[in-house]
C-alpha cells in the first residue's frame, strides 16, 4: 500500500520542474490538433488525455506558486491602483470581506442560471427536445443552490444554521448529479454534445481549465473560514466548472474529431461525465454525513 501512494504521489504530484514540463507538453500538445490540423487519431486522442494528466498536475502543483503568489498579492496590495480603489466603500468591502464577496458571487451566478433556464426551456418547448430540457433541469437545481445560500451568506447565520443551508445543498446536489446522468447519457447514446463556433471554443478551453483550477483551489482555501455556507458556495463553483470541463470535452470531440472513431468519442464522454458525476456523488455524500455529523455532535453535547 504505501509503495502504491508513493507511485500515485510521484505520478499526480511530480517535482516542480516535472510537473511544468509534462503540464507544457500536455497543452501544447493538445493545442497543436486544430493548429496544424492535425488528422491522425491516435495524436488526437492521445492529446486529449495529455492534457487531462496535464490539467491534474497543475492543480496538484500549484502549491508550487504559494510563495510567488504571496508576493504577487502583498505587491498588488500596496499598489496605487489598490489604494484608489479602497478608497471606495464598496471596493474596499468587497477586496477585504470573503463573505460579501461571495454573496455578489452567487447573484452574479443566479442571475446566469437565470437566463439559461429561460433559454433551455424555451428551446426544449420549442423543439420538444429531451436534451433541452436535461439541461434547463440542471440549471435549475443550481440555481436552486444558489438561491438557498444567497440569503445566507453574509457571515449572519449561526453555525446550526449554516449546516442546515449545508445538507440541502448536498441533497440538492444528488438530484442535480440525476440530471447530469441524463445529459451524459444523451451525450453518449444520442451523439449530441456542446458546440461553440469559431474561435470561441478555445475561449472555452481557457475558461474551463481556470474555472475549475480557481473553483478546486477556493474550495481547499475555504476550509480555513470554518463556515459551511461559504464551503457550500465554493463547491457550486466547482461542480459548475466541472460540468464546463465536460462541455468543451465534447465540443472539441465535434471540433476536432471527425468521423474517426465513433466509439472512442463515447468512450471518451462516458469517461468525463461518469468522473464528473461520481465526483459531484462524493461531495454530495460528504457534504450531507458532515453536516448529519455535526448536528449529533450538538444534540449529544445539549
Amino acid at each position: 500500500m504505501a509503495r502504491i501512494k508513493s507511485a500515485l504521489k510521484i505520478i499526480f504530484n511530480p517535482p516542480p520542474a516535472l510537473t511544468l514540463i509534462l503540464a507544457a507538453v500536455g497543452y501544447a500538445s493538445v493545442l497543436a490538433v486544430p493548429v496544424f490540423n492535425i488528422e491522425d487519431p491516435v495524436w488526437k486522442y492521445a492529446s486529449y488525455l495529455l492534457s487531462a494528466y496535464a490539467l491534474v498536475i497543475t492543480i496538484t502543483g500549484l502549491k508550487y506558486l504559494k510563495p510567488f503568489a504571496v508576493r504577487i498579492k502583498k505587491a498588488a496590495a500596496e499598489s496605487r491602483a489598490a489604494k484608489k480603489l479602497r478608497s471606495s466603500r464598496f471596493a474596499d468591502r468587497y477586496l477585504s470581506d470573503i463573505h460579501f464577496r461571495t454573496k455578489i458571487s452567487l447573484y452574479i451566478g443566479l442571475f446566469i442560471n437565470l437566463c439559461y433556464i429561460a433559454v433551455k426551456i424555451f428551446a426544449g418547448i420549442r423543439y420538444r427536445s429531451a436534451w433541452f430540457l436535461a439541461l434547463a433541469v440542471y440549471y435549475i437545481l443550481l440555481a436552486a443552490m444558489r438561491f438557498v445560500l444567497v440569503r445566507h451568506s453574509g457571515g449572519q447565520a449561526d453555525l446550526k444554521e449554516e449546516y442546515r443551508l449545508y445538507r440541502r445543498c448536498g441533497i440538492i446536489l444528488l438530484l442535480m448529479n440525476q440530471a447530469l446522468a441524463c445529459i451524459v447519457v444523451f451525450m453518449v447514446q444520442k451523439n449530441r454534445g456542446f458546440d461553440y463556433p469559431g474561435y470561441l471554443i478555445y475561449a472555452m478551453a481557457f475558461y474551463s481549465f481556470y474555472a475549475v483550477i480557481s473553483a478546486a483551489v477556493s474550495v481547499v482555501k475555504a476550509r480555513r473560514h470554518q463556515s459551511p455556507v461559504l464551503s457550500a458556495a465554493k463547491i457550486i463553483n466547482l461542480v459548475a466548472a466541472m460540468v464546463s470541463l465536460l462541455s468543451l470535452t465534447t465540443a472539441m470531440l465535434l471540433r476536432f474529431g471527425g468521423d474517426d472513431a465513433p466509439e472512442f468519442k463515447a468512450a471518451m464522454v462516458a469517461s468525463v461525465g461518469g468522473g464528473v458525476c461520481t465526483a459531484v456523488i462524493v461531495m454530495a455524500v460528504y457534504m450531507i454525513m458532515r453536516s448529519a455529523k455535526i448536528s449529533h455532535a450538538d444534540k449529544n453535547a445539549d
